[in-house]
């Protein structure tokens, strides 16, 4: 079984400020902001959350399906995934625009600011789902707002379940947008804030938007996760890394093995508990695609 992934291709360029962001920004002074931070470290990455949870998928064993359009300058980035064999049937290229650029700061106490240039991820409509035997799963997550609106709706015509992870592009659409896109999906997962942002556009809480679908994740960064199924909430206990070196592709390395367990059949507590050994191995790596599954992980899996 194959899982088609919705989303975006990057270049992720990741900066560290040896400092904290609060003791900088003026809260009273915001409508003046003019800061700089100094940067010593900066590096250059393969990002983007259609790629992140693909390589996450990979790792697993899965059969990930990346649907993302790249740039003119995304050839790199093809011949990344093919060579870690991750299929590239959907990925498309645009040539008129550059691949998505992500220009991400990190600071002390593991806060970011986010810098997004969305290139040719602004072109993702063009590419459209339809029913395939060996596709039986799907998620939408943070892409151009015409295709996860299209690919939304596409994934429920063709009959395939779906995930919605609206991450970073949830300020995009209203209350109304985000109900369809509950309505349509099988499963939602968002973090904590995210969580919050969704509920108020929708004007409903955790318990009851988890009956509005199979099952509802928030998580909880170092605090692990809830599962809300049908208006009950279960804490899934975070795993401790080994080290907290950079938080960029945690959330997305984590609904990669969402994604790999739905793919098995397990439950999600089962899900999220893979889910929450994956993020604490990401984040004891750099960049979003670095970090690497250990055998003996596999051999164990929940």
């Amino acid at each position: 079984m194959s899982t088609l992934i919705c989303g975006s291709l990057a270049f992720d360029t990741i900066m560290s400020f040896e400092g904290r962001f609060a003791t900088q920004i003026l809260p009273e002074q915001l409508h003046i902001l003019n800061v700089s931070f100094l940067v010593p470290t900066l590096r250059r990455d393969f990002g983007g959350c259609a790629g992140n949870i693909a390589y996450a998928m990979q790792q697993l064993g899965g059969t990930p399906l990346p649907m993302a359009t790249v740039g003119n300058d995304g050839a790199e980035y093809v011949e990344r995934l093919r060579s870690l064999h991750i299929a590239t049937d959907f990925v498309k290229e645009v040539n008129d625009t550059y691949t998505a650029q992500a220009m991400i700061m990190t600071d002390l106490d593991n806060n970011q600011i986010t810098a997004f240039h969305p290139g040719a991820m602004m072109q993702a409509h063009i590419t459209r789902i339809a029913p395939r035997e060996d596709i039986r799963l799907g998620i939408v997550s943070p892409d151009g707002r015409d295709a996860m609106l299209q690919h939304a709706e596409q994934f429920h015509a063709a009959g395939i379940p779906f995930v919605f992870d609206p991450g970073q592009g949830l300020p995009m659409f209203d209350g109304r947008e985000l109900a369809n896109f509950v309505e349509l999906a099988s499963w939602v997962t968002v973090n904590d804030y995210e969580g919050k942002m969704l509920c108020e556009r929708m004007g409903v809480d955790l318990p009851e938007l988890s009956r509005r679908v199979r099952g509802l994740i928030v998580t909880l960064g170092g605090e692990g996760c809830d599962l809300w199924v049908q208006g009950e909430k279960t804490h899934v206990p975070a795993v401790q890394a080994s080290a907290v070196v950079d938080p960029t592709g945690c959330g997305d390395a984590w609904r990669g093995a969402l994604l790999h367990g739905l793919e098995q059949g397990w439950s999600l507590l089962k899900c999220a508990t893979l889910g929450n050994r994956i993020g604490a191995l990401k984040i004891a790596a750099r960049g979003p695609q670095n970090y690497v599954v250990p055998s003996e992980l596999l051999l164990n899996l929940p």
